[in-house]
């Protein structure tokens, strides 16, 4: 019987561990899932005024704690560390997933007028650069409109979901004439349904992107 593989997932919120829990429970639930939270990150980009550089070296010292672990893959979920990341996983072996490149990949094939939506404004500056080179290596114009509910982001944190739910939905409506809504955040989860049916789009989210991709690299047969 082939062992399960063993992913690392690695925080910089706990408001991230319960979407993509849900995630791999429903798309790849023979997964063996370990989390690793550090939630000062959030607070020290900021502190750094977005200066991501400056946590290049923690990243590093996560992913190799993870693969000492035993990891067979890692997964982040903070969307505001991409370069970081990027430094961190070309010193591993083993598959280091951003926690947006697979939705955008998927975003691509679906439109090029394309929605972003986030509640944590620090996140949409890499995650716009990473849709631009994407799209530049893809060879595809896009036209890319973003969207910041930082209130939503402040609803979530004080455990109100219905308010940030509905702050998400309201702001997707505004995006109605897009092909495409992605989410910069595995915490806005919970607002898709809301979310499609406000803007009648279709909307993709970070987790179920990132476990897909995940389980096509590890475990790409049934």
């Amino acid at each position: 019987m082939t062992k399960p593989s063993r992913i690392s997932l690695i925080h910089a919120t706990p408001l991230a561990i319960a979407p993509v829990a849900e995630s791999f429970k429903r798309l790849w639930p023979h997964a063996t899932v370990f989390n690793i939270l550090e939630d000062s990150l959030t607070a020290d980009l900021r502190a750094a005024n977005g200066y991501i550089a400056a946590l290049t070296a923690r990243f590093s010292a996560l992913t190799r704690y993870a693969v000492d672990s035993g990891a067979d893959g890692v997964l982040f979920t903070c969307s505001a560390f991409g370069p970081a990341i990027e430094a961190a996983r070309a010193e591993v072996s083993v598959p280091v997933l951003k926690p947006n490149e697979a939705m955008i990949s998927q975003a691509l094939t679906v439109g090029s007028k394309i929605a972003l939506i986030a509640t944590f404004a620090p996140s949409i500056a890499p995650i716009t650069a990473e849709f631009e080179e994407s799209a530049r290596q893809a060879s595809k114009a896009i036209e890319l409109h973003s969207f910041c509910v930082p209130e939503a982001w402040t609803a979530l944190q004080r455990g109100d979901a219905e308010t940030h739910d509905r702050l998400i939905a309201e702001a997707s409506a505004k995006a109605a004439d897009c092909d495409v809504i992605c989410f910069a955040q595995f915490s806005m989860t919970s607002a898709a349904p809301a979310a499609q049916t406000s803007s009648g789009r279709p909307v993709l989210t970070t987790p179920d992107s990132a476990v897909t991709k995940l389980k096509a690299l590890l475990a790409p047969h049934p």
